[in-house]
């Protein structure tokens, strides 16, 4: 991980803050998952896949349910109990019996599960539920049942026994729900636990900005950042080499599966860097400041496709699809929900700012206009003549917004805030 200090000092004068903390209760719930690799028998693990496809197919079936009750001019309405109700009558279906032989309450918290996915959906937070694809993100959950044994290292499952597990850590507080997720031919157990402690008072009362961007990862107030890693990026060619190689081969031959499993180490390789390279960030960033001022981006929205239909084909397709691989190999949505929830563990706080306009207006004189902007990193102010690097201006803003709303006692982003404002790589399309 990069991390560049700049030794100069800003050009602009210093901003003098007061950290307010707000009445803290004595204790807070903490809710933290510890991730295992499990070591299972032939027996288990065929045991597993079977019940990860079982899982899958309830999932994908309540969804064609749903889909056709909705075709057929019903409501919509997803109802958890309703197709809960079903679940045994299709266990009866002498087509589908083998779904007896697994255990009942991970296919119920399946359903649960797409009851989520269209919660999410109605929320405007996801997009519509879709089927799920075999070998991609199997797994299944136990609410209850479970055993964990940690003098041994193993847990038990029901209808799986006991399994081994790589033991790292110990596990703190009361287990509440234990997940199985297999990933290229090997399986892993998440235990997810709550627990009560005592609310943490952050060790420093340092307060700082930050401006998310592409050519630099993370630029900080104090004129520190964090350098991408361009995870993706940098494993693009091997990716596409091996994609080609495995669709050149016969589907679900030997050798076709060989080549998929290469595909998939490599997109695991990619995640896993990004994934490393995101805790190390929010790891240094929440120990080391007590309030982080960031940006509401809505990367959602950022990267959507320009391809536009047939009637209106879109503008600048292929900038705009190269954007949108820049942008989704940062990681900005995982970086921030790491943030949040470390900020929260170390006593701290995280404070969503709109970004409109963070790297356009001048630290000087206020002034706002997007001719500002020379360039990715250039800031020029056209009415006071104002020079800086145009990440740590917009960083620099966004901590003076944060800590505007801290002293308001409003840490959420404003309800309809305007627009989202270009980032770099948007403004060289735009040219």
């Amino acid at each position: 991980m990069n991390v560049h200090i700049k030794n100069t000092v800003p050009t602009v004068s210093n901003i003098v803050v007061f950290f307010h903390r707000p009445n803290i209760m004595e204790s807070m719930k903490r809710l933290q998952a510890y991730k295992f690799q499990i070591l299972p028998s032939g027996e288990q693990r065929r045991d597993m896949r079977r019940f990860a496809g079982a899982c899958r197919f309830v999932f994908n079936k309540a969804l064609a349910w749903q889909n056709e009750r909705y075709a057929a001019g019903k409501t919509v309405k997803f109802s958890y109990t309703t197709l809960a109700n079903l679940l045994p009558l299709w266990k009866q279906d002498p087509a589908i019996s083998w779904l007896k032989e697994s255990p009942s309450q991970p296919l119920q918290q399946t359903l649960k599960d797409l009851e989520r996915a269209y919660l999410n959906f109605f929320a405007k937070r996801a997009d519509f539920p879709r089927f799920k694809k075999k070998g991609h993100a199997d797994s299944f959950r136990y609410p209850q049942g479970y055993k964990l044994d940690q003098a041994n290292s193993r847990i038990f499952l029901p209808k799986l026994g006991w399994l081994r597990y790589r033991n790292s850590r110990e596990v703190l507080g009361v287990v509440k729900n234990v997940t199985v997720s297999g990933k290229q031919g090997k399986w892993f157990v998440s235990i997810q636990t709550e627990r009560e402690i005592e609310t943490p008072a952050h060790p420093s009362t340092a307060i700082v900005g930050i401006d998310m961007g592409i050519a630099r990862f993370a630029t900080l107030s104090d004129g520190s950042y964090f350098a991408p890693l361009n995870s993706f990026k940098h494993q693009e060619k091997a990716l596409v080499k091996a994609q080609r190689a495995m669709n050149r081969k016969q589907k679900f031959s030997n050798n076709w599966k060989k080549a998929k499993a290469n595909v998939q180490l490599i997109h695991a390789r990619i995640g896993n860097a990004r994934r490393d390279y995101l805790h190390k960030a929010t790891a240094t960033i929440s120990q080391n400041h007590a309030m982080v001022g960031i940006e509401d981006l809505q990367v959602r929205n950022m990267s959507r496709s320009a391809s536009g239909t047939t009637g209106t084909p879109g503008k600048n397709v292929r900038a705009k699809s190269g954007l949108n691989k820049a942008i989704l190999d940062q990681g900005w949505f995982e970086f921030r929900r790491q943030l949040d929830y470390k900020l929260a563990w170390n006593g701290g706080q995280l404070v969503a700012v709109p970004p409109r306009n963070t790297s356009r207006t001048c630290l000087c004189c206020g002034h706002v206009v997007k001719e500002n902007r020379l360039s990715q990193s250039r800031f020029e102010c056209v009415e006071c003549g104002f020079e800086e690097n145009a990440d740590l201006v917009g960083a620099i803003n966004v901590l003076r917004a944060g800590h505007a709303r801290l002293a308001c006692a409003d840490t959420s982003p404003a309800v309809g805030a305007s627009g989202q404002e270009p980032t770099e790589a948007t403004q060289a399309i735009a040219a």
